[in-house]
Order: C-alpha cells, then sequence, then structure tokens
C-alpha cells in the first residue's frame, strides 16, 4: 500500500485554510503543516486541523514533498519559484500567476525540475461539469454568466483574473484547447482600483463563439454556463451543481407532433456528489504520484491566464477608443 504523501499548504488565508481542512482528512495524504505569512493566522489554522505551523517557508518545505500555495497572485511566482526551485510540487491557486512572463518562468521551473505543477481551475472538478462530460461533442457556442457580492478579498486583481478566468478556462477546456481568434470586450472600475465588471466575446479558431460576463458588484451569487452544439443544448448551473442536456428526440422530423415533450428529450445531469475543492486536491495528491494526469497543468493555467489578459487588455482598448471619440475636435 502506498503511504501518504508529505504535504503542505503554504497561505492559510480564506481559501488556503480549506485546503489544510481536506487535506487533513485525505486518506493519500499527510498534511505535514501549514505556513502563513501571518504567524497567527497559521497557528489558529494549524490548531483547527490538528497540524504544524511552520515558522518560516524553507521550514515547510524541509519536510513536505508536496504543497498547495493560496497565496495571494501578486506573490505566486515568489512563492512558487522558491518551491519548484527545490525540486517540490505544487499545485497553484487560480490564476497560475500576474503576468505571462511570471506564468512562463513557473512552467519553465516545473519542467526543468521534472516535477507537477498544477493549477487551481476548480469548476473542472464542478459537479454539473463532470456529470456533462459524456455529451460533450463539439460546442459552437457558450455563454458564462458568472456574479457575485463585492468583497475586498481578490481585489488585488480584476474581476477577469478573479472570477472570469473560471469560464474562460473551461471555455478553452471544452472547445478543445483551440487559439483565441478574436477578443472583444468591455467593463468597468466601480468598488476597486481594478474592472469589478466585464463582460467578453471570444471567437476560437475552430469557429466556436464564446460570450462571458463577470461581475462582483451583485447582490446574489449567479455561476451558469451554456453550451450549444449540433447535437444538443447544456444548460449547466454550476453554483448548484445541476444540469439539464436537451435534444431532439430521435426520429423526429417536422410535423410530427407541435409539444415540446414530444419533440425534446430532456436529460437531467446527474454525476455523485462530492466537494470539488476536495477532488482537486485528491488530483493533485494522484498525478505527483504519479498514478494519473494533473487535471489542469501549469500549461493550461498558462493558456487561461494569457486569454484573461486578451480580454483585460481589449477592455482597456475599449476605453481608450471612447475616450478619443469624447474628445473636441481641433
Amino acid at each position: 500500500m502506498t503511504p501518504p504523501l508529505p504535504i503542505g499548504v503554504v497561505g492559510v488565508g480564506a481559501l488556503g485554510r480549506h485546503h489544510a481542512r481536506h487535506l487533513a482528512t485525505l486518506d493519500e495524504a499527510h498534511l505535514v503543516g501549514v505556513y502563513d505569512l501571518d504567524p497567527a493566522t497559521g497557528a489558529r489554522v494549524a490548531d483547527e486541523v490538528g497540524t504544524k505551523a511552520f515558522a518560516d517557508l524553507e521550514a515547510l518545505l524541509a519536510e513536505a514533498e508536496a504543497v498547495t500555495i493560496a497565496v495571494p497572485t501578486t506573490d505566486h511566482t515568489d512563492v512558487g519559484m522558491q518551491v519548484l526551485d527545490r525540486g517540490i510540487p505544487a499545485l497553484m491557486e487560480k490564476p497560475l500567476a500576474s503576468t505571462l512572463a511570471e506564468a512562463d518562468a513557473l512552467v519553465t521551473a516545473a519542467e526543468r525540475a521534472g516535477v507537477q505543477l498544477q493549477v487551481g481551475h476548480i469548476e473542472r472538478f464542478n459537479r454539473a461539469l463532470r456529470a456533462a462530460e459524456p455529451f460533450l461533442e463539439g460546442p459552437l457556442y457558450l455563454e458564462s454568466h458568472r456574479v457575485a457580492p463585492f468583497q475586498p478579498r481578490g481585489t488585488d486583481v480584476a474581476v477577469v483574473l478573479d472570477l472570469m478566468i473560471h469560464d474562460l478556462d473551461l471555455m478553452l477546456h471544452l472547445t478543445g484547447g483551440a487559439d483565441a481568434a478574436d477578443v472583444r470586450a468591455s467593463g468597468v472600475a466601480v468598488l476597486s482600483h481594478h474592472l469589478d465588471m466585464a463582460n467578453a466575446r471570444v471567437e476560437f479558431a475552430n469557429g466556436a463563439v464564446a460570450l462571458a460576463t463577470a461581475s462582483r458588484l451583485a447582490r446574489d451569487r449567479v455561476r451558469r454556463l451554456r453550451v450549444l452544439q449540433p447535437n444538443g443544448y447544456l444548460s449547466l448551473d454550476l453554483a448548484a451543481g445541476t444540469g439539464v442536456y436537451m435534444r431532439l428526440k430521435p426520429g423526429w422530423r417536422p410535423g410530427i407532433s407541435d409539444k415540446l415533450e414530444q419533440i425534446i428529450d430532456t436529460i437531467p445531469l446527474i454525476a455523485p456528489e462530492a466537494d470539488a475543492l476536495r477532488l482537486e486536491l485528491q488530483s493533485f495528491v494522484h498525478a505527483v504520484r504519479g498514478e494519473r494526469e494533473a487535471v489542469v497543468t501549469g500549461a493550461e493555467g498558462r493558456r487561461a491566464l494569457a486569454l484573461a489578459l486578451r480580454v483585460t487588455d481589449a477592455v482597456a482598448a475599449g476605453q481608450a477608443r471612447t475616450s478619443m471619440a469624447r474628445l473636441p475636435n481641433t
């Protein structure tokens, strides 16, 4: 029997705390400890999950054979390079980095060390998406809507990198990793120094089109994804983990019936209930052991980041055009 993987958590704030909570109870892992820049936070979380709080990162890395990293995005490269340069596999929370240059440095470091670099795009493990996988076949049109109430946490980056990047990653995944041929976007900053709402239209090289809306200015939380393809339509409620797949009944032709239930098969999308973060952490442990491939590789995380940055650039370009149009004629 394979012994549990000695693993640590770097950064145990709002999200990293849940990393530690799950890892402390995984049979496949042994949580050797946590490290946080705030010693009080590290000590509190360590006490909650029954592990050790390390006083510095180097001490944790001396005992861990893998780590998950849930520090602010601006610190991803600094922490990630310390980990990867020691030959230690890492699960990095999304987005992989703040810039493509930083993402490239992390991917290169992982390749040089020959270790896993997985990126925490947790929606890949969503129950609704897992249930939809058997029915996905050449999506042509995708539409996502992801909104949430404003929270100071996460505002160190634009809403595109905070929220929309989840859906951009899914769209890249569902379209088979096709290149984005054209990106158009608009957005606005309201309560932070970065974009708080954005809408993007992406045309992929394979002909698929995607619309994505993300906002952190809403009163309620909504996470929906719609997928249209030649053989049917999928409507996924990512927040609830449910969905339906609708398709024409076999043999139907115009004139046979005008009742929807006689024309359309409606198939509930059901997958085993499981915590998405727990599944993500399990997948990382298995990938480190070489038992399966990483679900979201560093290269895929880099691709999602590249598309997200193209969206923010498109917003900026649109704002610049608007500003120029408002200038008085001279």
